[in-house]
């Protein structure tokens, strides 16, 4: 199973390499339309490879997802906490209410005979 991992995971980044050498050209990303920036007096742009851009792509696209889905399990972590705390409450009671001298009543019972 680790040997298949490592297979995935080299040909994973055999395929980026191969994207990234693919796509070294430069491109302008602009933050706003040129006629928009013109228009403001700002024109916000940085100029970088293009395997560049949809590395970063992928990454932002992966970091939302992922706090997409923490906000989205947020109830079921609050259930499990909360119900983590009532077994804990619970076992207590119940350690609490066993005597240290006193032992099961059919054992008891069994041994006064």
């Amino acid at each position: 199973m680790t040997s298949l991992r490592y297979l995935f995971l080299g040909l994973l980044g055999l395929c980026l390499l191969i994207l990234a050498l693919a796509n070294r050209g430069i491109v302008a990303l602009r933050l706003l339309p040129e006629d928009l920036g013109g228009a403001i007096g700002i024109d916000p742009s940085v100029s970088m490879p293009l395997f560049l851009i949809v590395f970063l792509s992928m990454a932002v696209g992966l970091l939302i997802g992922f706090v997409w889905e923490w906000l989205r399990e947020h109830k079921h972590r609050a259930e499990a906490r909360s119900e983590r705390a009532q077994k804990e409450r619970l076992e207590r009671e119940l350690a609490q209410s066993r005597l240290p001298g006193e032992g099961d009543d059919v054992l008891a019972l069994l041994e006064r005979s």
